[in-house]
């Protein structure tokens, strides 16, 4: 049993150290020791029922911090005895958890964090090293959104739709250090997909295995950006691929389109085509077309433009992106797309020169360069 397998019980868990008193701060520290120490001792001694020693271990935990702690009297004599259940409830805590996790109180940052932590299981330390900041400053962030949501409770439904955009921004920082961000949201999605039936929880799973099938072919062996048109498709996962289209059939089955189920359309015709010459852009277009109607987000419209330009000709992809605002990410160098398609290199040039400086990566940045280069040499 690896370490994966072990958090994934943290939920549930979690759950149960709730319903008992404990409130969620105190309930998610006591059930961080607990997964620790099922990491140090289950290799050598596996227990028969997991689930149950990580509730009796995390329990313990709890009872601990509560006897030292004199300020939490009144608490410890609602906690003095162990209850006897050691077994796992029927309850299933983990939505609750997303939710709380995803409260709208807290910064998208704030919830990512404690999105890893409580329903994901990683330590501090893992999730500190994957946003590449100190483990003292992550403690902190994680610290003080326990505390925003601690005591809160739920009169209705939560918002799903918030905790997908969680979910998508944790999948969105790939892999850094030793947590693959990226697997790590497919994981969480897959177990969400699991607990509820909206569709655009289905929607944005698939999009996610269908955006992962690609990895493998998104950098070459010099770790540089490959765009899309260029990639080797006989690189890409065929089996996510598969997998992503039959969830994203399954979820517009339902006839309740969202703007992860477009999006997914739009990745799943990207990858369906054998080639790049082969996509089907115009439909893709009309994807596009439905996502802007739910979205109105700048930067769909700026994607359309660019598939606007693949499926009627750079010059209407020019005059859709006249009607895009110039200060979305990645403007400048889809102009510089689409003028160099419609045949003006020395114009596009100096617009990749452009947005290179403005790059939010140095892959992006490198890449924006090469083709700046590209095309100064040719003149």
């Amino acid at each position: 049993m690896d370490d994966t397998d072990i958090r994934a019980w943290s939920p549930a868990v979690i759950g149960v150290l709730r319903r008992r008193g404990a409130d969620f701060a105190a309930a998610e520290d006591a059930v961080q020791e607990a997964l620790l120490e099922a990491v140090r001792t289950w290799p050598h001694t596996p227990p028969t029922d997991p689930q149950g020693w990580l509730i009796t271990t995390a329990w313990r935990k709890f009872l601990d911090a509560v006897r030292s702690d004199t300020a939490r009297r009144r608490r410890e004599t609602q906690a003095t005895a162990e209850p006897e259940p050691d077994t796992v409830p029927g309850t299933d805590d983990t939505l609750e958890l997303y939710f709380l996790c995803a409260h709208p109180s807290l910064s998208p940052a704030s919830a990512v964090a404690l999105t890893l932590r409580a329903v994901g299981g990683l330590t501090t330390r893992q999730i500190a090293q994957a946003y590449l900041v100190p483990e003292p400053t992550m403690a902190q962030r994680i610290s003080r959104a326990k505390r925003t949501v601690t005591g809160a409770r739920f009169t209705r439904p939560g918002e799903v739709g918030t905790v997908l955009r969680v979910l998508y921004l944790v999948f969105n920082e790939g892999y850094t250090g030793e947590v693959d961000l990226a697997a790590e949201a497919i994981r969480l999605t897959r177990r969400l997909a699991g607990i509820t039936d909206d569709p655009e929880v289905r929607g944005l799973l698939a999009l996610m295995l269908l955006h992962h099938a690609r990895r493998p072919a998104r950098t070459d062996p010099r770790g540089r950006l490959v765009p899309l048109a260029e990639q080797n498709r006989n690189l890409w996962d065929t089996s996510l691929i598969s997998e992503g289209v039959a969830i994203l059939q399954h979820a517009l089955a339902a006839d309740r389109l969202g703007e992860y189920q477009a999006q997914a359309a739009i990745a799943a015709l990207h990858a369906d085509a054998p080639s790049a010459a082969d996509t089907d852009w115009p439909q893709i277009v009309e994807w596009y077309d439905e996502l802007l109607e739910i979205t109105g987000s700048p930067v769909v419209r700026l994607n359309r433009a660019v598939a606007v330009g693949q499926a009627r000709g750079p010059q209407a992809g020019l005059a859709a992106l006249a009607d895009c605002d110039p200060s979305v990410p990645r403007y400048t160098a889809t102009h510089a797309y689409l003028t160099e398609h419609a045949g003006n290199p020395a114009r596009a040039a100096d617009l990749y020169a452009e947005a290179a400086r403005a790059a939010g990566s140095l892959a992006e940045r490198d890449h924006l360069l090469r083709q700046a280069a590209r095309l100064n040499s040719a003149r």
